[in-house]
């Protein structure tokens, strides 16, 4: 085992290259298109071994950096995505945090915004960036993203200013020539390069000759020589709830009351409306009545919720549904399991769903 690894994990692969180094990144390879590679004799793609690296994106030995890297075994899917990998990522960085300049995760794209928006919650005051990236074709394929979606997301992990510190200290999504901040963005295509858009707030930099940072909208810590905290407890007892035409009543009799449901996330139209119907309402009443949290956020792509703006949406508030505000859906969800994970008072939930805690919405 390398020295300086103390702690190793059965679960986990670590691989190295040693360099003279200006900055220092660990790559963690969760899983994704972006680790495959083709084999020649059963024609399948499967993860390879990144400590080779290098030899399948030589670009990264044009920086001057320590890049190491760290494969979870077994690798895991984007759809098999499930908390239990998020927090066993948070452990990763909190005890790497003091040896490397910057953390890049290589994951899957179908649960990526997911995955962003829970480390943004579970890593609070974090002064060091924390990039996902991934592709739509694998590394080793002739047309693939992979490798341009990469290197730009190692050059940016490893920036800093003149005083040393990071430009980004923030968990991002570097995709498609984007840095977006990982709990305003969604994945909108499976099949475009740009397979991300956060919708409600502006990119953190745009990759092309040079990298341009809008550094007017990145967060900075309030005290750069404080450690993170690190949190892992989380409770995931959140339903969402999607308003469609036709929807019946049983359908949202069963997930507002289910008793296995603490919180529900109601996806509803434009900015913030939902059925006006008596039996709908009801229901709504019955689930606070429960203790149930309700949080409103909309099904568009951009725009917020105003429970204020129309009859319906003041229907809502008045029962006592929480507003979402610009969130999306994935910030959210993650948002809800960080905070009934601190906490069991619904009252406090309640209180810090209000807030802008890492960025995820505009208030």
């Amino acid at each position: 085992m390398p020295k300086g690894f103390s702690g190793y994990r059965s679960d986990m692969k670590f691989t190295f290259d040693t360099k003279t180094e200006k900055s220092s990144i660990l790559l963690i390879y969760t899983g994704g298109t972006i680790g495959m590679k083709a084999d020649p004799v059963e024609q399948t793609l499967k993860p390879f071994d990144f400590s080779q690296i290098l030899e399948e994106v030589p670009e990264l030995g044009k920086f001057a950096y320590r890049i190491d890297s760290c494969t979870f075994d077994p690798v895991i899917d984007s759809a098999d995505i499930e908390p239990k990998l998020w927090q066993k990522t948070v452990r990763l960085i909190d005890e790497r945090y003091e040896e490397y300049d910057g953390f890049v995760i290589l994951h899957g794209t179908d649960t990526m915004a997911y995955s962003a928006s829970a480390l943004s919650f579970m890593i609070e005051g974090l002064t060091k960036p924390v990039i996902f990236t991934g592709s739509q074709l694998p590394v080793g394929a002739a047309r693939t993203d992979g490798k341009e979606n990469l290197v730009s997301a190692v050059e940016i992990a490893a920036d800093k200013d003149p005083q040393g510190h990071a430009i980004v200290p923030e968990v991002c999504i570097c995709f498609g020539n984007s840095l977006m901040r990982g709990n305003r963005t969604s994945k909108v295509s499976s099949e475009n390069f740009r397979a991300f858009r956060s919708g409600n707030f502006p990119l953190l930099a745009e990759a092309g000759i040079s990298i341009r940072y809008d550094r007017a909208n990145i967060r900075r810590p309030d005290d750069w020589s404080r450690r993170p905290v690190f949190h892992t407890e989380l409770d995931t007892r959140v339903s969402i709830l999607k308003i469609h035409p036709g929807i019946t009543p049983q359908v949202v009799r069963n997930i507002l009351c289910g008793p296995e449901t603490r919180a529900v996330i109601i996806e509803t139209y434009g900015s913030g409306n939902a059925p006006t119907k008596e039996w709908f309402l009801d229901i709504i009443e019955e689930g606070i009545a429960m203790g149930k949290i309700i949080l409103n956020v909309t099904q568009c792509l951009a725009g917020s919720v105003d429970m204020g703006l129309y009859a319906t949406g003041k229907k809502l508030r008045d029962a006592g549904v929480l507003c979402g505000y610009d969130c999306t859906t994935e910030g959210a969800l993650a948002k809800l399991f960080y905070l009934m994970g601190i906490s069991e008072d619904n009252a406090f939930v309640a209180r810090e769903l209000d807030k802008n805690l890492r960025g995820e919405i505009t208030k």
